[in-house]
């Protein structure tokens, strides 16, 4: 029965928007029908400051963070980034100095025809094995020259290595850099056999455009505050 006489005030201020109806019929109706909701629903909520909705938020972060991240970001922050976010040379001067090494590799797949010829000294021009060691070499020592910011440290050691492998048609390569100081010498390790995989590549190249130079990584460290590290552990 109350749902029906609802019904019938909102039927009537229906007619009353859209008839010529005086403002004031229009307002009597209206309060006729909120008299009607009070009685069914009860009084509206007060709106002044007291009220319990007009202290809740309008808005709230949703953003969650999980306990310690900001801790993390910070004690994990990349050295080589200054907190203002501008690149550094890191200041090692208060390092410990240790004997340090490093040891990267890297493969050259060559492809049958450009792998028979190498195995073969056919290259026209020339030893490609022993001309990308000696590059290796020279590499490892000119890190500094090519990465803008690793430090010009003293190297006491450069090895690279460089051995065919017949299953796949390729060249693997292993460099090794050592030294006695405050900081590493991964970078020299991974230059050395960058700068011989694409020695081996410019050597080669006239006789395959599908030479890949890939799996250039560091497989072993050792020294510094991080000590000993190894792919394969």
């Amino acid at each position: 029965m109350i749902l029906r006489q609802m019904a019938t005030k909102l039927r009537t201020c229906n007619r009353y928007l859209h008839t010529n109806k005086s403002s004031t019929d229009l307002a009597n109706a209206i309060a006729e029908l909120n008299k009607e909701m009070e009685s069914v629903f009860g009084d509206a909520p007060p709106v002044g400051s007291n009220s319990s909705m007009n202290n809740l938020p309008l808005t709230q972060d949703t953003t969650f963070v999980p306990p310690g991240i900001e801790e993390n970001v910070h004690d994990q922050h990349l050295t080589h980034i200054s907190r203002t976010g501008e690149a550094q040379m890191v200041d090692v001067s208060l390092k410990e100095t240790t004997k340090r090494v490093a040891i990267a590799g890297c493969k050259v797949i060559l492809g049958q025809k450009a792998f028979d010829l190498v195995s073969a000294n056919q290259i026209t021009k020339g030893d490609v094995l022993t001309v990308a060691k000696i590059a290796g070499v020279n590499g490892a020592k000119q890190t500094s020259n090519l990465i803008p910011l690793c430090h010009n440290i003293s190297l006491t050691h450069i090895r690279v290595d460089l051995t065919l492998n017949k299953k796949d048609f390729s060249v693997e390569i292993e460099g090794e850099a050592a030294s006695t100081g405050k900081t590493g010498v991964e970078m020299e390790a991974m230059t050395a056999v960058t700068i011989a995989g694409l020695t081996v590549y410019d050597m080669c190249k006239a006789a395959s455009k599908d030479i890949q130079i890939t799996d250039v990584r560091l497989e072993h460290k050792m020294g510094g505050k991080s000590g000993e590290w190894s792919r394969n552990k």
